[in-house]
């Protein structure tokens, strides 16, 4: 089986000095993709970087995290566009993200939506999909987006409320889903609800998880085969018919082809 991870913050310094190590285990795992997603200009560029450190193994999503909107600056705001813009005819750079919205940080409200914006924007004008974090700010996301003209949307880690799941689905949102579908009743219940089509598998590393079978061990993509063997438990389907919707739909949101093959 081959497996893929939409979303990981290789870019992150956690994982500096064992990149080489880290990508190595997730071959091992038969992982064939992984996206880093970036958080502010510094991750941005290091997932480049990385992109073509390991051509066809990793792909870079650029962007502006909601966490990272305080202490951003203007200049900083500004080189994030420009490096898209000048990234934007590289294979490797295949998204806008991870960007979004936190309901965590109401008294940066204003300034989260005028990045959010301007990302939202950056992907209308560079064709990209977008990778979207939104925390207690789902419903108002899903509102807002269909006043752009997003190519693709993929929703990460997508929690509550299961009420809006329809809609997102309906209009052929992705959905992806990591770890806690090994042990969270409410990520479960998602993803029994979601139709594999619209369905992606990430670890969200370095973010840790404190429950088995993940409990003690360093998030990397090489968790992924878990993660689709409890989907397909979940779905009623074997792994290896996820694996290969899983990663075909891969391919269909990032506009990339995999080697499936090897």
């Amino acid at each position: 089986m081959k497996y893929v991870d939409a979303h990981i913050h290789l870019s992150d310094e956690e994982y500096a000095n064992c990149i080489e190590e880290v990508v190595a285990e997730a071959e091992r795992s038969e992982v064939v993709a992984a996206l880093s997603n970036s958080m502010d200009l510094k991750t941005s560029v290091r997932s480049l970087e990385l992109a073509k450190q390991f051509p066809g193994k990793i792909y870079a999503a650029l962007g502006i995290h909601p966490w990272t909107v305080r202490k951003l600056g203007e200049d900083e705001h500004q080189q994030t566009l420009s490096l898209m813009k000048d990234h934007s005819g590289d294979q490797a750079f295949v998204a806008i993200g991870e960007i979004g919205l936190d309901f965590k940080y109401m008294d940066i409200w204003d300034k989260q939506l005028r990045v959010f914006d301007s990302m939202l924007h950056a992907a209308e004008e560079l064709g990209l999909p977008v990778i979207i974090h939104s925390r207690g700010t789902t419903t108002q996301i899903v509102d807002m987006l269909p006043s752009y003209n997003i190519k693709k949307v993929l929703l990460h880690w997508f929690s509550n409320p299961i009420s809006v799941l329809p809609k997102a689905v309906e209009r052929g949102y992705y959905i992806s889903e990591g770890a806690p579908v090994v042990y969270s009743n409410g990520i479960r219940d998602v993803v029994k609800k979601v139709p594999l089509a619209n369905l992606l598998t990430e670890t969200d590393g370095p973010v840790r998880f404190f429950k088995a079978p993940f409990k003690g061990k360093r998030t990397t993509s090489a968790m992924i085969p878990i993660i689709v063997n409890a989907i397909a438990e979940l779905q009623g389907l074997t792994p290896e018919s996820v694996a290969e919707h899983v990663a075909k739909n891969f391919e269909d949101l990032f506009g990339i082809k995999l080697d499936l093959m090897g």
